[in-house]
């Protein structure tokens, strides 16, 4: 079901986004390799204050990997629900105007027909505008807010829930760890403002030369072995992209020569 919606989501002139939450991110010492003289290695501090943590909610494109980012302090319905409307507004007004409803049934079927295989969905509104946009989100209980529903429905979104304990299969999990690790490995930070700053902007730079995100779960591997060795594996989710992502000492140093 994950997998179709991935593959046949934006064929099916539906386009597919993934959402999820990171964190949370203390203002601790975080461990990360780094270019040092000789027998001077880098050092970080035995204590810290406990001055907060941060969280990153995520929204990626896996068709063209766009992610769009917010740092936050928590990630209540109020604070994740007010930032997902937001974006995906944005979102909706960059894909083409749907075609009027002729035929309510094969509208509805076509909504169906994107969650089929779903052990747990919630009851479609009445009726339904043009489906847009697919959005897969792990199965947590402040996903399936009632109002949050609604509003998904009215403006023709349809959220897709990973299955419990197969958050892996959210392709935002990866995106995620990639940005984490360029922004806080092998640094310091004393407060989480510099936090979520540091976050928001690696998303910013990431941005500037994305890269696709490519569906190469386990039923995808098996089906395609020959195609599967060409591509590199990402951690934390079945996602894979058809070009290596950059080490982090060698994306900070063009940074640095940018600037």
């Amino acid at each position: 079901m994950i997998e179709r919606a991935y593959t046949l989501g934006e064929t099916l002139g539906v386009s597919v986004w993934c959402e999820d939450e990171a964190g949370p991110y203390g203002t601790v010492p975080y461990p990360g390799t780094s270019w040092q003289l000789e027998n001077q290695p880098a050092q970080q501090p035995h204590e810290y204050f406990r001055e907060g943590t941060a969280k990153m909610i995520t929204l990626l494109h896996p068709k063209t990997g766009e992610v769009r980012v917010k740092g936050v302090t928590d990630t209540r319905n109020e604070t994740l629900h007010g930032w997902l409307k937001e974006e995906l507004r944005a979102i909706l007004t960059t894909l083409p105007d749907p075609a009027p409803v002729t035929d309510p049934q094969a509208n509805r079927d076509f909504w169906e027909s994107g969650r089929a295989g779903v052990s747990v969905k919630a009851t479609l509104s009445a009726d339904l505008p043009p489906l847009r946009l697919l959005l897969v989100m792990d199965n947590l209980t402040g996903h399936k807010n009632l109002d949050w529903l609604i509003w998904c429905f009215h403006n023709g979104i349809l959220p897709i829930y990973t299955p419990l304990g197969g958050s892996w299969l959210n392709m935002a999990e990866s995106i995620q760890r990639i940005l984490k690790r360029r922004a806080l490995d092998g640094w310091h930070p004393q407060d989480v403002l510099t936090i979520i700053d540091r976050l928001q902007a690696v998303a910013q730079g990431w941005n500037r030369w994305p890269t696709t995100f490519i569906w190469n779960g386990k039923r995808r591997q098996r089906r395609d072995c020959a195609r599967a060795r060409q591509l590199h594996h990402l951690g934390a989710s079945g996602a894979a992209t058809p070009r290596p992502i950059e080490r982090l000492n060698k994306w900070r140093y063009s940074c640095q020569l940018t600037h």
